[in-house]
C-alpha cells in the first residue's frame, strides 16, 4: 500500500466511527435529534411566553425525541390545558406528556 491509500482507508475509517458516533439509539439521541428537540423546546417555550393565561417561568419544558413533557406547578386546570394545547400545536411535537401540578 502505498501513503494515498492508507491516507483514504484511515480517513474513511475514521468517518465511519464519526457517524457511528452520531447515531441515536433507543435510550440516547442523535445529533439531529438533539438540535431538532431544541428548537421544539424553543418554540414551546415562546408560545407559553405569547399566551396570557400560562405562566411560562413556571412550566418546565423538555422534549425527547419529539415527545413534550410538561412540568411544574400551574394557577388553574385551564392553564395547564391551554399549555398542553399550545405545546401540541408546534410543528413537530409528536406527543405531549402533561406532568404539571395544581397549587
Amino acid at each position: 500500500m502505498n501513503i494515498a491509500q492508507r491516507f483514504i482507508s484511515v480517513f474513511a475509517a475514521f468517518m465511519v466511527f464519526l457517524l457511528v458516533g452520531c447515531a441515536s439509539t433507543g435510550t440516547r439521541e442523535g445529533t439531529g435529534e438533539y438540535i431538532d428537540d431544541t428548537v421544539i423546546t424553543s418554540k414551546v417555550k415562546a408560545a407559553f411566553a405569547a399566551d396570557p393565561t400560562v405562566k411560562a417561568t413556571e412550566v418546565k419544558v423538555e422534549t425527547f425525541k419529539g415527545t413534550v413533557q410538561l412540568s411544574g406547578f400551574v394557577e388553574s386546570r385551564e392553564s395547564a390545558q391551554k399549555a398542553v394545547q399550545l405545546a401540541r400545536e408546534v410543528k413537530g411535537v409528536k406527543e405531549v406528556r402533561n406532568n404539571t401540578v395544581l397549587k
